[in-house]
């Protein structure tokens, strides 16, 4: 059996139509995005808001994320995961240590940022970065030790700096390339110039970058897309829409206006398919 890393990386290697990473927080998430791709994304934005309740401004213990990842590979062994590891957790050697766990478990890929701390979410102002130099040593450390797992090397960069560290990124073996908050269709296509290397390009509510469809993306050469939290936003959306409306019937369980609503039914059924899942997997080679 292929590692998921090898069979994304096999896709990056041909024409094959790369399915986006849906942005996940916690294994209820994965459950149901499984559904809509085969690609999953573990956000830092999502995991620390779900987990935590805090911003993602540096409070993830590696040790939480592992395991995060290692519940959502079990119940969703045939998806594809890419896991957010923002620095590496500071020090290179427990970045090696993280990505080498992560690979064990049957990652696909991870997304090691040039950020220092304090670090911010990627569409807000006053990022900091790490000396250029100590990134590409910290980056190029982890593509030494990996065996199968891909790694996308990510720059919170803007202007010309951004496109100084995509070339340096792009001497390395990393490969995915991402430049987060991309401000414009024109910053876009002009990146394609400064690389050879696969694009992702990130999509959030809100955030910085222009909301384009995965056909313009694709036609722009763009080969991964990825859409950080729209299932987190979602939930904070749909759940105080649900305790509106029960407040104002007065504790009458509200029906949903949209549609069928979800009932102890629709939901036993989504976690058992898990459960068959979870019983079912079988250690990677």
């Amino acid at each position: 059996m292929k590692h998921p890393g090898q069979l994304l990386r096999d896709e990056l290697a041909g024409d094959a139509t790369i399915q986006p990473f849906l942005g996940i927080y916690d294994c209820f998430s994965a459950s149901i995005a499984a559904k809509y791709s085969t690609n999953l994304f573990l956000s830092g934005f999502g995991f620390s808001a779900g987990y935590y309740g805090l911003p993602d401004i540096g409070y993830i213990a590696w040790t939480d994320m592992v395991a995060a990842a290692w519940r959502i590979r079990q119940i969703l062994p045939g998806h594809k995961l890419l896991v957010d590891i923002d620095d590496g957790y500071v020090d290179v050697h427990t970045a090696r240590l993280v990505v080498k766990q992560l690979e064990r478990m049957g990652v696909a890929m991870v997304m090691l940022e040039d950020q220092t701390r304090p670090r911010r979410c990627g569409h807000v102002d006053g990022k900091l970065l790490l000396p250029l130099p100590e990134y590409i040593d910290k980056l190029n450390s982890l593509l030494l030790d990996r065996e199968s797992i891909c790694v996308l090397a990510r720059t919170d960069a803007s202007g010309d700096e951004a496109y100084r560290r995509i070339e340096a990124m792009s001497k390395t073996d990393v490969d995915v390339l991402m430049v987060d908050a991309i401000d414009s269709i024109e910053t876009l296509t002009r990146l394609q110039n400064h690389t050879n290397k696969p694009l992702l390009f990130n999509q959030i509510a809100g955030g910085k970058s222009p909301r384009l469809s995965i056909e313009q993306l694709r036609e722009m050469g763009v080969r991964l897309v990825q859409y950080s939290t729209p299932l987190l936003f979602a939930a904070q959306q749909a759940m105080t829409e649900v305790l509106d409306a029960l407040v104002e019937s007065g504790g009458v369980l509200p029906r949903n206006p949209h549609g069928p609503s979800v009932g102890v039914a629709e939901c036993f059924a989504l976690l058992e398919a898990n459960a068959s899942a979870a019983s079912s997997t079988v250690p990677e080679k």
